[in-house]
């Protein structure tokens, strides 16, 4: 009997397949070619986890990022990119849902109020943030305390829509980059282990590779997707406020989907 990978051997029927999108554009950059190839057999959902801003005072890596988005208000910012996302999974043929919490960029502490504390936010907003830069805090890899509570939430909300949309694969980022939303969507996935699959994400992995010990011990190993990958910048560019961002020089790389199953299963021929 031939060995097929979870993946082909989902292919094999037409059940519903779900993916874990972090943000308002990872499933698409990641796994547009598959997510467009299998729309046309079967039902895809793509659920974008952190999906919202919260209002000024910004911390300096915010405004940053609003900078690159060319949008300076995160209210709009983040209104336009949710009519982005909707707009491109339906021209695909995909159901987007917006689960509403907010990005790390935006995230702050649960910490009472104390005398003069609305002042100290106006001066130095990083006071306030769980994540109060980038380079060392988001991108480090290191999930803060304060988030255990919202990945407990998560699950909860992930399960409800694994059990409502009776998805045969739940589709999560890999965490290639260590971003920490990246990293509690992946814990998020990984509460379903009969039925995740883990995507590379893109384009993170342009210049890094996935978490080898952790994939080893997940017993996961890469599985390549390379059809209709033309079609994927055109896809990309779909999302203006985040293409320029992300690709300043105009140039998409256009490279195989690698997604990491469990070894593989016995089917049948």
């Amino acid at each position: 009997m031939p060995l097929r990978s979870r993946i082909e051997h989902s292919m094999a029927g037409d059940a519903p397949w779900l993916f874990l999108s972090p943000h308002l554009d990872d499933a698409v950059l990641s796994c547009g070619a598959l997510i467009e190839a299998q729309a046309q057999g079967r039902q895809i959902i793509v659920a974008t986890l952190f999906t919202e801003a919260l209002p000024s005072p910004h911390t300096r890596a915010a405004r940053s990022f609003m900078r690159q988005c060319t949008v300076p208000d995160a209210g709009e910012l983040f209104q336009a990119r949710r009519s982005e996302d909707r707009a491109v999974l339906r021209d695909m043929g995909v159901q987007s849902i917006h689960l509403g919490e907010v990005d790390a960029l935006f995230r702050r502490r649960r910490k009472p109020p104390v005398l003069g504390s609305s002042a100290w936010e106006r001066l130095l907003p990083e006071l306030t943030h769980r994540y109060p830069t980038y380079r060392f805090d988001i991108a480090l890899g290191r999930i803060a305390k304060g988030d255990r509570a919202l990945i407990r939430q998560l699950r909860s909300d992930v399960a409800g829509l694994m059990a409502q949309t009776q998805a045969e694969l739940l589709f999560c980022p890999a965490g290639v980059g260590k971003h920490v939303d990246h990293l509690i969507t992946r814990e998020v996935g990984e509460g379903h282990p009969e039925n995740v699959v883990m995507y590379s994400d893109f384009p993170y992995d342009l210049a890094g590779g996935p978490d080898n010990k952790h994939m080893s011990r997940m017993g996961f190993v890469p599985w390549a997707w390379d059809t209709g990958l033309e079609a994927k910048p055109g896809r990309i560019r779909q999302y203006p406020t985040q293409a320029d961002a992300l690709f300043p020089t105009g140039e998409i790389p256009v490279k195989p989907e690698t997604y990491f199953v469990p070894g593989l299963i016995t089917g049948s021929a």
